[in-house]
């Protein structure tokens, strides 16, 4: 028997103990954690050099960020757990009651997955995330992470398997293999009756292998290539500062804006101001300009790369930024429901019934008006943290957060009753 399905047994066990926990005592093993991360910060960010300094010949900058901890992240991602701990219990809630004429009592009642396996890439904020929501929520999780995050990864769970020890807790609760082969991956989606749900984090490539392969059950978290309409009616400097964040507050994650449309009537206008604001006054700052890969039209009205074919359906994660003209909101919805990965998408105007237009026509997890797509976030949402954003319609969909990672069983009380 392989290491990794050892492992896998020893979570399910593990999953049966967490699920009768009760919200105290999960919640104590939460703020534990919490305060164990910020005790041995120098310990993460040790690990985190190590892992940030092998992965430089291989990343970009751009991910090399997403790989990077610092004091101020790894303090947020307490503060998440934290947050996690004050959120009520997804566990043992009443979603249903009815009575029937013979006397029956059903209850349809919330109860834990199981065994959660997450199979992510090079986010090691990820692994304190998946684990708190996990064991909020009372399931096991083993945390297959990618090599680069290996190091800082390996730490984290070291800390939050001590917290699960410390507060009398199976530290089973918590898993990680060693092995971040393909090999492991491929037997996490094959571990039928060991794994009782699969969630990918990561590329396009990680999450269709996961979808295409997995015999346990598997909820599709989605690449984002999230678009922003500007319409005829947009207040141009809420819009600049909008797009602004949606691009460049951080574009190496799957909720930064990949695509502008605009209104043929305002491209003209908003265009040279785009382009000052995203490419000129950010270089004049010392800051990364964003490439604009502009449409045939669109070229007209700025400086820029022409846009490729494929560029309207590429997640660039980077300082990259395409851009479309088109004839009104009915054309951005529909350039949207052939291009967009169903992520975050969002509208400029100040038209109340073209918002609704907008909203009632774009299929995404996430629909925004006058706002920055990069508030698809658990933590934004409320939730705490998340363990993913689902793009699928079914079970979950946007931010999963603790209710996203239960399931029900009905409960039936009877007095003697046959049928």
């Amino acid at each position: 028997m392989s290491a990794l399905k050892e492992m896998l047994k020893t979570s399910k066990i593990a999953a049966r103990k967490l699920a009768v926990l009760t919200s105290e005592e999960k919640n104590a093993v939460l703020l534990k954690m919490a305060d164990e991360l910020e005790r041995r910060t120098s310990e993460i960010l040790q690990a985190n050099e190590k892992d940030v300094e092998a992965a430089k010949e291989r990343l970009g900058d751009v991910m090399i960020d997403r790989l990077t901890l610092t004091e101020k992240r790894i303090a947020g991602m307490a503060q998440g757990i934290r947050e996690v701990a004050d959120l009520p219990d997804s566990v043992g809630r009443k979603m249903e009651q009815i009575s029937r004429a013979n006397g029956l009592k059903i209850e349809k009642i919330s109860v834990p997955l199981g065994v959660v396996a997450i199979i992510y890439e090079s986010r090691p904020n990820v692994t304190s995330d998946a684990a708190a929501l996990c064991l909020k929520s009372g399931n096991a999780c083993v945390l297959r992470g990618g090599k680069d995050a290996y190091r800082s990864s390996q730490k984290i769970i070291e800390i939050l398997k001590g917290a699960l020890k410390a507060t009398g807790v199976d530290e089973n609760a918590v898993n990680m293999p060693s092995d971040t082969s393909r090999e492991s991956a491929t037997e996490l989606m094959t571990a039928v009756g060991l794994v009782d749900a699969l969630i990918p984090r990561g590329g396009a490539g990680l999450i269709r292998s996961c979808v295409e392969n997995a015999k346990v059950p598997c909820i599709q978290t989605g690449t984002g290539i999230c678009h922003i309409y500007v319409d005829e009616s947009a207040d141009f400097e809420k819009a600049l500062a909008v797009i602004e964040n949606a691009k460049t507050s951080r574009p190496s994650v799957c909720n930064a804006q990949e695509v502008c449309l605009l209104h043929e009537k305002v491209a003209k206008e908003f265009l040279p101001l785009l382009k000052t604001r995203l490419v000129d006054e950010r270089e004049k700052a010392g800051k990364t300009p964003v490439e604009l890969r502009l449409c045939e039209k669109a070229i007209a009205y700025a400086d820029g790369t022409p846009a490729s074919e494929t560029d309207f359906d590429t997640e660039f994660l980077d300082y990259i930024l395409a851009v479309k003209i088109v004839k009104d909101v009915k054309e951005a919805i529909e350039h949207i429901a052939e291009h967009s990965t169903g992520h975050s998408d969002g509208i400029l105007t100040q038209n109340e019934k073209t918002a609704e237009q907008f909203v009632a026509g774009v299929d995404s997890a996430a629909v925004y008006v006058n706002a920055s797509t990069r508030f698809t976030d658990g933590g934004e949402f409320g939730k705490g943290c998340e363990i993913g954003i689902s793009t699928q319609k079914m079970h979950a969909r946007g931010p999963m957060g603790l209710e996203e990672l239960t399931s029900y069983k009905y409960v039936v009380r009877g007095d003697g009753q046959i049928r």
